[in-house]
């Protein structure tokens, strides 16, 4: 079911929008019908359905999946396999989910066709907007836009994050630039390979053209932040660039070069004296509204993890309004925000049931540990069927979901996933017409998350368990241990408290630094690829950190969360810790320091997460 819009036709858009959730139950019925229909002689679906349609027996036989069970199909295309095994349209590419499976990012199947339905759901955004912001047809979008890497699979098919799939497709390069749609960045520096110099061409871009920029964003918050932090270190070659008229040397992209000649047609004192006034001011609070004047807000996703950095960005923006526009992941684009102005908080997204076939898993309310805030599991119900998904009798169509309910959201796709557990836990907060609408409250499992790295409780724990057998020399043990995203700095990193024991009474004060800081570089060489390419190529997180704490700082924290409403009983120490009065219980019985000295292996040519 693939629909088009007129991003120019506000009053049609919104039409639209209104037809499809006014619908929302037909349009599902239809899409699934579809689907089916389309797939029916699919390997995948054949095996279970024979060559049969039927909703019923969609439902009866077709087992809800997890990612570990579809991998040997995707795997078997990714090796040169026919894309009917899960497909009757061809896979024209693989895209790399920032979820891991055994270390490597998850591969997700695409069509050309997909692409399409992605551009429809961007195309809905502008006139979105354009109902509560007036005026966005006057100037421009500063959007920070980045291209990461990617391999060619032994099929030939390309292996890459699915942003990077837009930005190089021809939907993206050859959009119409309508009065709402045009950007400070020229394609050749989003599309630049070098993350610095297309850093660096971005900004320089955008300052060129502060007076015509109307709103400034990028995909998630933290990317954002790395942009504001990259302005901070080199504000003064960009303003010397300005004023000369003249592109840094070290700036060697050709196509970047031309791309800002044409901007950069003359030198421009002025410009450069005014940025170069507000830039070196001790305090940099406000700086956003403060450099582009006629900003009227900040588009970044600010849900999930990206939460974190909300205090930051309210720093940096001087209160503007923090928009997220779009709820999207590697395996389908879901729906969008039709009120873009609520405070981040509130935040929630409408599912348009045309982009696919939606399922809800019910889960219990978390029951979260006030020193935590993450579930320990995916929250079924303790007598769930679990190993017979064909008996999942609980799941519910996307009409069907209840008000103030928690999902897992379970999605069929045009593109061969079939019941497939995004992972994504999501509480329902009302309707709009006939479709629901939902706050996103975490990714299942996820207990540390600082750009698009998603680290779980049992890749933490095997890192942990490999980088304490080095404590071996020092006499000592580890007793506890537990971590959480600090985003205080620009880029933020994992920090993990430790809790040793000394053997024969030696003092926390005689730890080997060198030893201590190799327990940092292992922890770090054994967490996932998204990781260490963040780590490592992006630049996005930094180095790791163990606080080591004293000897009863465990003992603390449980009666901290016990006072707080944990059970005696049924606590057990929080492997991610979110409360700020946990953290200070920790905080201040922090002893020693240590940081990853060098950063962790990471292969260019493996495939990556986006």
């Amino acid at each position: 079911m693939l629909l088009n819009c007129d991003p120019n036709d506000r009053d049609g858009t919104m039409k639209l929008i209104d037809d499809l959730t006014s619908n929302a139950n037909q349009v599902q019925e239809q899409v699934l019908e579809e689907i089916l229909t389309r797939n029916a002689d699919t390997d995948y679906l054949h095996t279970f359905l024979g060559s049969c349609t039927a909703k019923d027996l969609f439902k009866l036989k077709v087992p809800i999946v997890n990612y570990e069970d579809i991998k040997p199909y995707i795997e078997q295309i990714a090796n040169g396999g026919p894309s009917r095994i899960i497909s009757a349209e061809p896979i024209s590419e693989l895209l790399t989910s920032s979820g891991t499976s055994g270390g490597q990012p998850k591969m997700m199947p695409s069509t050309a066709e997909d692409l399409n339905r992605k551009t429809f759901l961007y195309d809905l955004l502008v006139p979105v907007m354009n109902r509560y912001v007036d005026g966005l047809d006057q100037g421009k979008g500063m959007y920070l836009l980045f291209i990461k890497p990617e391999i060619s699979t032994p099929s030939g098919l390309m292996a890459r994050p699915v942003l990077t799939s837009y930005y190089k497709s021809s939907n993206f390069r050859n959009r119409p630039f309508n009065k709402f749609n045009i950007y400070t960045s020229p394609n050749e520096t989003i599309l630049c390979s070098d993350s610095k110099q297309s850093m660096y061409c971005q900004l320089l871009c955008g300052l060129i053209q502060r007076d015509e920029v109307l709103r400034v964003g990028a995909v998630f918050a933290s990317a954002f932040l790395r942009a504001i932090k990259f302005l901070e270190d080199h504000w003064k070659e960009l303003c010397s660039n300005i004023r000369e008229g003249h592109v840094s040397d070290w700036i060697t992209d050709p196509s970047c070069r031309t791309a800002v000649a044409d901007i950069l047609k003359q030198p421009n004192p002025k410009l450069a004296d005014a940025i170069e006034y507000e830039c070196s001011k001790r305090s940099w609070e406000g700086i956003i509204k403060r450099l582009w004047r006629r900003t009227k807000y900040v588009e970044v996703i600010v849900t999930g993890s990206m939460a974190q950095y909300i205090p930051t960005l309210d720093f940096y923006g001087g209160g503007l309004p923090l928009v997220s526009t779009m709820y999207a992941s590697s395996e389908c684009y879901f729906g969008i925000n039709l009120k873009p102005l609520s405070k981040p908080s509130e935040v929630c997204y409408t599912l348009l049931p045309n982009m696919a076939y939606f399922e809800f898993l019910p889960v219990e309310k978390n029951q979260h540990s006030l020193c935590n805030g993450v579930s320990d599991s995916s929250g079924l119900k303790p007598d769930h069927p679990k190993h017979k998904p064909q008996q999942w009798e609980e799941v519910v169509d996307l009409v069907d979901v209840k008000i103030g309910h928690y999902y897992e959201l379970i999605v069929t796709t045009f593109t061969g996933l079939y019941r497939y557990r995004v992972g994504d836990i999501l509480m329902v907060t009302g309707f709009h017409n006939k479709a629901p609408q939902f706050k996103f409250m975490h990714r299942r499992n996820v207990i540390l998350s600082i750009d698009a790295d998603k680290t779980n409780e049992e890749d933490l724990l095997g890192a942990v368990t490999k980088a304490k057998t080095l404590l071996e020399p020092l006499d000592c043990l580890m007793t506890e241990y537990t971590s959480y995203a600090d985003a205080s700095s620009i880029p933020g990193h994992y920090v993990l408290f430790w809790e040793l024991k000394m053997r024969g009474g030696s003092d926390l004060s005689e730890l080997d630094s060198t030893i201590m800081e190799k327990c940092c570089e292992t922890i770090e060489e054994s967490l996932d690829s998204v990781y260490r390419r963040l780590r490592t190529h992006d630049h996005s997180i930094g180095p790791l950190e163990i606080r080591v704490v004293k000897h009863g700082t465990f003992d603390a924290l449980m009666d901290y969360c016990v006072s707080q409403g944990s059970s005696v009983n049924q606590y057990k120490t929080p492997r991610c810790i979110k409360s700020k009065g946990a953290l200070e219980i920790l905080e201040m019985r922090v002893v020693r320091r240590f940081f990853s000295r060098k950063a962790p292996v990471w292969d260019p040519y493996m495939i990556d997460g986006c």
